[in-house]
């Protein structure tokens, strides 16, 4: 078998793997690679692959890093089922489609400035066609039920606990008198989380392919982000600013709500109005009440109440560009929630645009930010910032909480790594920028020093 890294690779985007057993192609996630913009342009739109010579795909998740480019895949030639979870598929058919839209809306957007300085416009990544055309080569799967996905290949679906759906994917091969296995972390969740259930631990692994997001960093306590949310909001408010929370539609923001859901049942926070300025957000909340079995039981408990997060008297659903402009009117304190969480497209950007000059706003990151994003530059105290092109002073106050992070830190990590069985003959260490994914291959070497573990570079391949 040969495994070859075609993405995510001392990066934390842009998740694609490629696994060639039996005389097969297998593709483990086709994400979306975020960052400078040049390199962006040039990662999701020539693959490391022929999309045609790919036999099958596998979905860790629907996050848009480990899902985005597979209109790209199916338009340019893919023509196989691409198998994942059910919640999952339901997210991606609403996902992909707004991922398109967005290209679509950001290529006009920008082409019209190009076009004031005499510049030729730019086309998008790809289309709601394109998107809708590859909606049809979803299959469905559930938790912990094998499936064979290719010959001598089956594939069983673990619970991650990153997101709603998420899974780690275990490959059980029989390759010529060979057999092993293969498990794939996808994005390894902390546990202990307030909506889904804690992850779940493969084993007798033979080759592990894991994450390394924050490899090297350790969360903000849990216990501490409710008082922490509080301080920081209201601050805001006493400066009669608005708060601008950049959180991916699927996962963070659902998260954001039930927080903001218990501060304000706890009159930690008055009952400011809270915008979640996103159609795809609404719709994945539709797909979350469809979903109750990836819930942990005290959400479920919650999720079942004619009061619940999703439905609070003070939150409005935005969804028509018109009522997302005249947000930018408002005179008064309000939440305002925008994806996406990188701040690398849709609404957010023009709310950060809106907002980040004046000195009585709060632009609060609640998340990780793959490097050179709008988001990871205010997040690192960048004074100057380029939006849609164009320079941007920071005056808003910038705050970060990374407590509410999908992804297990480094102690985490190695708990979960610890509690995986078998021989690990082979540890490839991916999806973490630089010192993360060296930080947490050292880790590995000292709680496995028999298996061989690497941090591959984009390209690199490795026979198995």
């Amino acid at each position: 078998m040969k495994l070859t890294f075609c993405g995510a690779n001392r990066t934390t985007t842009g998740s694609r793997h490629l696994l060639e057993v039996n005389g097969q192609r297998l593709l483990l996630d086709c994400g979306m690679f975020q960052g400078r913009r040049d390199k962006t342009t040039a990662y999701n739109t020539t693959l490391a692959f022929d999309p045609k010579s790919v036999d099958v795909v596998l979905l860790s998740h629907a996050h848009i890093d480990h899902t985005g480019i597979i209109p790209v895949l199916c338009r340019d030639g893919f023509a196989g089922p691409i198998h994942c979870t059910d919640a999952t598929a339901d997210l991606c058919r609403i996902m992909l489609v707004d991922s398109a839209h967005i290209q679509e809306q950001d290529a006009l957007f920008v082409s019209k400035i190009r076009a004031k300085k005499g510049l030729p416009p730019v086309e998008p990544l790809y289309t709601q066609t394109d998107a809708a055309a590859a909606l049809e080569h979803l299959s469905s799967v559930t938790y912990n039920r094998p499936i064979p996905v290719a010959k001598g290949v089956t594939a069983t679906w673990l619970d991650a606990g990153h997101i709603l759906g998420s899974a780690m994917i275990v490959l059980d091969i029989e390759e010529g008198h060979r057999k092993f296995r293969f498990a794939f972390s996808g994005d390894i969740g902390r546990g202990n989380n307030d909506i889904l259930r804690n992850p779940d631990h493969p084993q007798n692994v033979d080759f592990l392919l894991t994450e390394s997001t924050y490899g090297n960093r350790v969360h903000e306590p849990l216990d501490n982000v409710n008082e922490h949310i509080c301080q920081i909001i209201n601050r805001a408010v006493e400066r009669n600013g608005k708060i601008v929370i950049p959180a991916f539609a699927v996962g963070r923001t659902q998260q954001l709500l039930y927080t903001l859901f218990q501060l304000t049942k706890s009159r930690c926070l008055p009952a400011l109005p809270i915008y979640l300025d996103s159609p795809l957000a609404l719709k994945a909340t539709e797909v979350f009440r469809q979903h109750l079995e990836g819930y942990n039981k005290q959400f479920t408990d919650v999720m079942m109440n004619a009061d619940n997060p999703f439905s609070m008297g003070h939150l409005t659903y935005i969804q028509s560009v018109e009522e997302s402009m005249a947000l930018n009117d408002l005179k008064k304190p309000c939440i305002i929630i925008s994806a996406s969480g990188m701040a690398e497209a849709g609404r957010i950007r023009h709310h950060i645009k809106n907002t980040v000059e004046d000195k009585r706003n709060t632009i609060l990151i609640v998340g990780w930010c793959a490097q050179h994003t709008l988001g990871a530059r205010l997040a690192s105290g960048d004074k100057k910032v380029n939006v849609f092109g164009e320079p941007h002073t920071v005056h808003a106050e910038i705050e970060t909480i990374d407590a509410f992070s999908g992804h297990a830190d480094k102690h985490e990590l190695r708990a979960w790594a610890d509690q995986i069985t078998g021989a690990l003959r082979g540890i490839f260490v991916v999806h973490g920028e630089e010192e993360p994914a060296t930080a947490f291959a050292a880790s590995l070497r000292e709680l496995r020093p028999q298996a061989d573990v690497r941090v591959p570079a984009y390209g690199d391949s490795v026979e198995l």
